[in-house]
Parts: C-alpha cells; structure tokens; sequence
C-alpha cells in the first residue's frame, strides 16, 4: 500500500472516531480490504451482544477480504470498546484507535494511535459528548501483539472461501448484510 493511500484511509479513521465521540458513541470495528491496491469498501461489524457474539462478529469481518480474494487488510478498532464488547483485558493503550495493516504473506504492522477524550464544546443541551485530543503516536510495531478476534480476522482475510457458487463475493456482500453488516463498496471494485 502506498503512503498515500495510508495517510488517507488513518485520516479518514481518525474523522470517524471524532465524529463518533461527538455524538456519543465509539463507531464498531472496521475492515478495509484491498485487492491489488484496490480499497473494495468499508465494512463495519454488524451490532453483537457482548462477550462470545462481539469476538464472532469482529473475526467475521475477514469474510467479505476472502471472498474478494484480498491481498491485504486494514482493520481498525479502540482498545477500550473491543476489550469490553469482547470481555477480554485492555491490552495496550486506551483509550486508542488501532490500525493494522496486514498482507496475503501473512505479516501485520500494529499502528496505534493513542488520545485522550475532552469534553465537546458542541455537544447539544443535556448531552455530554467528548472529542479526540490525539497524542504522539508510538512507532507502528512488526508483527505486533492483536486480541484474539482481531488476529482470527487477520488470518482469515487470506483464507480462500470454500462456496460453491457463481458469484461467492456477491452472496458474501447480501448475507452479511443481512446479518447487520454496514458494508460500502466502493464503485471501482469488480470482484
């Protein structure tokens, strides 16, 4: 991938998180495959319940990278919000927003970037919100240590889906929508 790309897609993070955290609410755990340099879309978990189901709908997110036969992913996700959804220890800094960016050859960099939440000067009446004050983020980590889920949709993304069908990337898109998926191709990817 190159810096370009990558500068964008962290930018691009970074502007969701904050405008999640001014409305209140951390956005989901994210998947952004690509097939040769190729972004094919956005998918955000679809709404689990916490424990077993949040660490099962974040690994899933791998389906729609193999059914695009992917060559690399980056996924995205906050310390804090997958260790409770998934009722796993906080590893790392929190809170934070983590990147990885992992390739078909089965490496991974961790990217974190760290920040500390301060009261929104815009939150409406009677709302509290909060907005991302980012700090310096660590050097991105070779191989870095990934919770559980996160590392079974890494490994996943790579392996080719058994389906016997005509289209398996046009049935994976309608099935995980239909389990509560918010996915967004992007208009250029043709499987």
């Amino acid at each position: 991938m190159d810096t370009q790309i990558w500068d964008t897609l962290v930018e691009s993070m970074k502007n969701a998180y904050t405008a999640g955290l001014g409305e209140g609410a951390v956005p989901r755990p994210v998947i952004m495959p690509l097939v040769r340099g190729e972004l094919v879309g956005l998918i955000r978990v679809r709404p689990t319940s916490v424990g077993r189901d949040a660490q099962t709908g974040i690994a899933q997110l791998s389906n729609i990278a193999a059914a695009a036969g992917a060559d690399e992913v980056v996924l995205v996700w906050e310390t804090q919000d997958v260790a409770t959804a998934c009722q796993l220890p906080v590893a790392g800094p929190a809170p934070c927003l983590n990147m990885v960016h992992a390739t078909k050859d089965g490496g991974h960099v961790l990217h974190q970037l760290p920040y500390t939440e301060q009261p929104s000067p815009q939150s409406p009446e009677g709302q509290s919100s909060a907005a991302p004050h980012w700090l310096p983020a660590p050097e991105p980590q070779p191989g870095g240590e990934l919770v559980p889920p996160i590392r079974a949709a890494v490994e996943f993304s790579f392996t080719p889906l058994e389906m016997d069908h005509p289209s398996p990337f046009g049935v994976t898109v309608v099935l995980m929508e239909e389990d509560g998926y918010n996915i967004r191709l992007t208009d250029t990817f043709i499987p």
